[in-house]
């Protein structure tokens, strides 16, 4: 369907949220609404923070910026910005844009006559961010324990966080979440898979139809869960990924402080080894 055609059946009055008609906009092919103004001022500050963060810093090389939080002195006061005031602020904007983003999700939702499944399922994905910037330093008192702004420092602060807990990989939830990302990936590419082979036939062949491919997995796994049934499927197993890597570090620290290979002690405990 042409753009501009598909167009013309949505941009219609209605939907919005906050704003009425005064934020029922667009900017070129793009609905821009009272929520994607504040997605952009969250995004202009909190880029405009990092920058600033980084110009005190002494590198500007992209690898190398880093944005740390507060000391764990500070608690879960508000910090000088040099002492992590920036990493504060850095985070109410990324919160707020990502709040925004989603609640013009919903805008469009609406405006399109749509269910909300989009808002919610990236809800999701704001819930798992905000489980290690908010959640789990609430938890422990501190907004230090969040993790810094910046790549190598990110991925340092994953590492120690890990070997902190000696083997993180143990954590139950962090395996629950393992499992459900490998089974995403092996789902939907099985259902991208399928729908090419079906719809991008070999020159001279045509087009097959969803019988063929509901056959294909008959005969192949004994049964087809259906072209709709994939589709919710994918989204309950993604889903799952993000909720149970938010709730795998949640539990480390806030509920559980040892290494994770000690909670599997009740397993050697059990009866049956005996």
């Amino acid at each position: 369907m042409a753009l501009l055609s598909f167009e013309r059946r949505y941009r219609v009055r209605g939907g919005t949220l906050v704003g009425g008609s005064l934020f029922d906009f667009w900017a070129g092919p793009f609905y821009v609404g009272f929520f994607g103004v504040t997605t952009i001022f969250f995004t202009i500050v909190g880029v405009a923070l990092i920058m600033w963060g980084a110009s005190q810093g002494g590198t500007w090389n992209p690898w190398l910026i880093n944005i740390q939080p507060p000391p764990l002195k500070y608690g879960l006061r508000f910090a000088p910005l040099m002492e992590g005031g920036i990493w504060q602020l850095v985070t109410i904007c990324a919160i707020g844009a990502f709040c925004s983003w989603a609640l013009r999700q919903a805008e469009i939702s609406r405006k399109l006559g749509m269910a909300l499944h989009i808002p919610i399922a990236y809800s999701v994905a704001i819930f798992a961010y905000v489980s290690l910037v908010v959640i789990r330093p609430v938890l422990l008192g501190a907004w230090g324990y969040g993790f810094p702004y910046g790549i190598f420092s990110h991925l340092d602060w994953v590492s120690n966080t890990g070997y902190q807990y000696l083997h993180f990989h143990y954590n139950p939830a962090h395996m629950i979440a393992v499992s459900f990302f490998f089974t995403t990936c092996l789902a939907l590419a099985m259902h991208g898979a399928l729908i090419l082979s079906a719809v991008n036939p070999q020159k001279g062949e045509t087009v097959k139809g969803a019988e063929h491919e509901d056959a294909f997995f008959r005969d192949h796994i004994g049964y087809s869960i259906g072209a709709l049934g994939i589709h919710r499927l994918g989204l309950f197993l993604a889903l799952s990924a993000a909720f149970w890597s938010a709730i795998c570090i949640i539990i480390s620290g806030p509920f559980w402080t040892h290494g994770w290979p000690e909670w599997w002690s009740w397993w050697l405990r059990l009866p049956v080894w005996n």
